[in-house]
């Protein structure tokens, strides 16, 4: 269910915004009346996810870079800033890659592509944006995850990645605290539907152990991290900068753990067939 908040006038540019958890923050803040701006890598994508957002009824646009090129992602935020003819209000920053894999398994690029997208890829994006930015005003929310602050097997690569961007986050808070800008991070837990959950959760064994680890019950909804990212970027929450906020039905209490200690089992069962 989408809470209802007030963007009118308002400029929303969301990196990463073209498929799941980032596409529905992007959705949320169409229907919340805001003026939308989209970027991903894939072309396709971001025709798609403009698609979305103009049948909602926002005025939207889409840009095409690589998070890992910085003089990419800069000439994105002059398309954006031309589109958007002011100050971008809200910055979503969620570019993000993932896949299972032990340590000893994981090859050096395979690793290095990771930390390239989730934690190079977010400080290209805050320092590109800075100069975009509403000052004083401004709501930054980076999207972050539990592996940030719990270890978990077959993702090492993911915690040391987002660990880098909760720390990003907490840094920029304070440095950026001055211009009036406040910087956050969201943690989803397992989302429904998602890339994310398919990718962790790839057989019904594995989602249905999922969804009983949650405290709560179910699984979330894309619009449950929309609600969170709305809050967050409103004059509500006007004093909070540097939170780290998990949206997850309570799943990193200990539920996150108990999972991947199943999921590592059950992966280590299905690559020795």
């Amino acid at each position: 269910m989408s809470i209802q908040f007030d963007f009118s006038g308002k400029n929303v540019f969301v990196v990463g915004g073209t498929s799941g958890i980032n596409l529905g923050i992007a959705c949320g803040f169409a229907r919340w009346g805001a003026k939308v701006a989209v970027a991903s890598r894939n072309q396709e994508k971001v025709d798609n996810a403009v698609a979305t957002l103009t049948a909602l009824g926002a005025q939207a646009f889409g840009v095409t870079f690589d998070v890992r090129q910085f003089e990419d992602v800069e000439q994105g935020f002059v398309q954006v800033a031309d589109f958007f003819d002011g100050d971008i209000d809200v910055l979503i920053s969620g570019a993000a890659g993932n896949f299972p894999s032990r340590v000893n398994d994981m090859s050096v690029n395979a690793i290095r592509s990771v930390l390239e997208i989730d934690l190079l890829g977010t400080f290209h994006v805050m320092k590109a944006s800075h100069g975009y930015l509403k000052k004083p005003g401004a709501s930054v929310v980076n999207i972050s995850a539990p592996q940030a602050f719990i270890p978990m097997t077959h993702q090492a690569h993911v915690c040391s990645a987002k660990a880098g961007v909760d720390m990003i986050t907490r840094n920029l808070s304070m440095e950026w605290g001055t211009d009036g800008i406040r910087v956050n991070s969201i943690v989803p837990g397992p989302i429904h539907g998602t890339e994310g959950m398919a990718r962790l959760a790839p057989t019904p064994e594995l989602e249905k152990s999922v969804t009983d680890s949650v405290p709560l019950g179910r699984q979330g909804t894309v619009d449950d991290i929309a609600n969170a990212a709305g809050m967050l970027s409103s004059e509500q929450s006007s004093y909070i900068t540097g939170a780290i906020l998990p949206v997850d039905g309570g799943w990193s209490q200990s539920g996150a753990t108990w999972f991947m200690a199943n999921m590592s089992t059950m992966l280590d069962k299905m690559q020795a067939k």
